[in-house]
Order: structure tokens, then sequence, then C-alpha cells
């Protein structure tokens, strides 16, 4: 493929894998909350569906973010990487796919959690892969490869499922609650495509060594503590998580909030959904962009441009978008960024860490980016709440992304490196 021609197997294998996933995580964010809605209507009040959709949420974040650094430490010795990734994304393809089966709503909510667990549990061995598929050089540029080919890739089942929920009554006579519940097939063979060349070719390269599994599992415990310890010691580290735990609180909280100010506001749900595919339409150029731009400039200048970048989106929501137009130009505007700034969190995190323990960190980073998404939904819901006024709710979020951009400026460098290196 002459797109890939300047990446080696494992790094176009490991990009693919995001292109997979992508799929569920758009399919998830859009109709799965939908269908959940259609499912449990009847027997749920509003608050009552609002209320079991945050609670499934909540378990199956916290559900993960107990498990990974445990098993991150596990999946660190040799050979484990790789059966901990197959495991998780399998419990998650088959949850993917039982999602489509005719169940009660609260049997679906427990599928949805047990399929949520999975593939996230996935993406925190999926980054730790990272370091063992290409070196510190082109650890941007692939890792921006992967959120942009991921926004790209995600789109075609999307639209696929789209037209057959929208057009398969009129067109085909089929039932809509059916129609969704193919979207589910077509979603999960989409992720096991594009997840067997991967599995074919990882290699694992940077890891710990043991021929005794009862050590291995005593020497997690032992690990977790001296990774907490050499976290705390390690200030470029340290400071590094600090940061990332409040802007990456402010970009999810963009990301979460964006559609339900945008229905406050009364825009037309048909403008709500084309414009998140623009979003990912204009992230998969930008994040490839940003990859390139943080080879030139440094990484830690990227991220910095685009938490700036994101105090100016948040000033234009609460201050400029009244129509569908100025919501088409915020969902271009966090495209723009939405990629880069993930993308080279995750490259910047996997410079700086002990390869050989790559998942035992990633496991913290899980943490650290899963529970800020807590925050700022937090803090927008009180300052609305207390001032009467969404856009003061809105530009609330500011204030993560202000301390965010602080930290990072307090960032030490290291001997002889370059600013935003």
């Amino acid at each position: 493929m002459k797109l890939f021609s300047h990446h080696t197997r494992q790094e176009r294998d490991w990009i693919m894998y995001d292109v997979g996933n992508s799929a569920l995580v758009l399919l998830s964010t859009t109709v799965v909350p939908i269908y959940f809605n259609a499912l449990a209507a009847e027997t749920t009040d509003s608050a009552g569906l609002v209320a079991q959709w945050g609670m499934a949420q909540t378990v199956a974040s916290l559900i993960v973010a107990l498990l990974m650094p445990i098993l991150g430490s596990l999946a660190d010795y040799r050979g484990n990487k790789v059966k901990f990734f197959i495991g998780f994304f399998a419990t998650g393809l088959v949850a993917c796919f039982c999602q489509a089966l005719p169940v009660s709503a609260a049997v679906f909510l427990a599928i949805f959690v047990v399929a949520t667990v999975g593939l996230n549990s996935s993406m925190t061995f999926y980054d730790a892969m990272l370091v063992d598929i290409t070196d510190d050089e082109r650890m941007d540029d692939i890792s921006s490869a992967g959120f942009a080919w991921g926004y790209i890739g995600s789109t075609l089942p999307f639209i696929a499922c789209i037209a057959l929920i929208f057009g398969g009554p009129a067109l085909l006579g089929l039932d809509t609650m059916f129609c969704t519940q193919l979207s589910f097939v077509i979603t999960g063979i989409w992720w096991l495509c594009f997840t067997v060349p991967l599995l074919r070719s990882y290699r694992q390269v940077h890891y710990k060594v043991s021929e005794d599994a009862r050590a291995e599992v005593l020497d997690t415990f032992r690990g977790l503590a001296r990774t907490m310890r050499d976290i705390f010691r390690d200030r470029r580290l340290f400071m590094f998580l600090v940061a990332f735990f409040f802007y990456i609180d402010g970009v999810h909280t963009v990301i979460a909030m964006a559609t339900s100010y945008g229905s406050a506001l009364g825009i037309d749900s048909t403008h709500l959904i084309l414009a998140l595919l623009v979003t990912q339409f204009v992230a998969f150029p930008s994040a490839i962009a940003y990859g390139k731009l943080a080879d030139r400039f440094g990484t830690l200048t990227m991220i910095l441009v685009a938490v700036v970048a994101y105090c100016g989106i948040v000033g234009f929501a609460a201050f400029f978008l009244k129509t569908a137009t100025e919501f088409w130009v915020l969902a271009v505007l966090v495209g723009l960024f939405q990629g880069g700034i993930q993308a080279l969190s995750r490259s910047y995190f996997g410079k700086i860490i002990p390869k050989d323990r790559a998942n035992e960190y990633f496991g913290f980073y899980d943490i650290f980016g899963r529970y800020a998404s807590v925050m700022g939904t937090f803090l927008v819901s009180v300052v609305t709440s207390a001032t009467g006024s969404a856009e003061l709710g809105v530009l609330s979020i500011a204030i993560l992304l202000v301390v965010g951009l602080v930290m990072l400026l307090l960032v030490p460098k290291e001997h002889g490196e370059p600013a935003g290196a």
C-alpha cells in the first residue's frame, strides 16, 4: 500500500487496529445510547435512562481502571502482552456481537459493560505495544497515524450502519430495531478484520524475564508500589501525568458535552450527527500533520499548542455558539486538534517511561486519562446549576485546560534536550 510505504509491517498493522476498534467507539457514542433508550423507554423515565447509562459507563471505567495496573504489570513479562490483548479483544468482540441479540434493556446494558471493558482494556495493551513496534524517533508519527486512520476508518462502517438504520425500513422493509442490531454485527466484523494483521505480526521486544509464574504474581504487586514510587520521584513523568489529567479532562469534556450543549441550543439532531462525521474527517489529516509538526518543533511544544487551541475552542463555544453554522465551525475546530493532542500525549508518555515496564506504566496512564473524564462534566454541571447559565458552565472547562497548561510549562527537560521535545 503506497499510503503506508514509509511504515514497517508492524507499524502498519498496529495502525490498522485503531481503524478497527474506532468503529465500535463511534457506534458506542452515537447509536448505542439511542438503542438502549428505545429498549428501556417503556419501563423507565428519562431521568432513569440517563442514570442507568451513566452508571454503566462508570462501572465499565472503574473495572478497567482497577484491572489495568495489575494486569499491565503481568503483561510486561515475556509473551504475556499479546495474550492479555487477545483475551480482552476477544471478550469485547463476542460482547459486541451479543449486543445484536434481542434482549431486555437490563441484559443489553450488562453486555454493553462487558464490551466496553473488553474494548478499553485491549486499548491499554495496544498503547503499550507502541514501544515494541517502533522507536522513539518515529513514535510521534506512528501514534498520530493510528489516531488519524482510526478517525477516517471508523466512518466507513458507521455510514453503512446509519444508512441501514435509516434506509432499511423504507428500502428493504426491515424493522428499525433489527437494522440497529445488524449494525453491531457489521461493526464487529470490521473490528475483527483490522485486528488479525496485528495478531499475526506483533512481537514483544521489551519485557521482563521470569520463569516462575508465582514469582511473577508476587512481583506484580511489589512492582505496582515501586512504579508509583518511581512516578512520584521522576519529576518529569509526574508533572506530565498531572498536566495530562487536567488537560485531557478538558478535551474529553468538550467531546462529551458538545452534542448535549448543541441540543440545548435547539440545533437539529441531523446537524449534530453530520457535524460529528465532519470532526472525524477533519481529524484524519490533522492528526497526521500534528505528528509531522512534532518532529520539527517538539512533541511537548505541539501538545502546548493544542491545549491553548482548546482554550480558544471553549471560549468560542461559550460566547459565540448559537446556530447550526457555528456548531459546524466548532466541529471543524475540534477535529483540527483532537487527534493531535491524544496521539502526542500517548507518544510522549511512551518516550519517557521504561520500555520493559510499558504496560505497567500505561496502566497508570489509563487511570489518569479515564478518571479525568468525570471531573469536567461534574464541573460543567455544578457551574451551570449554580449560575443558571449554560455558557458559563461550558466556559468552566477552561479552568481545567489552564491548569493543565501551567503544569505542562513546569515539566522539566532532560539535560541537553531542546525545549518542547
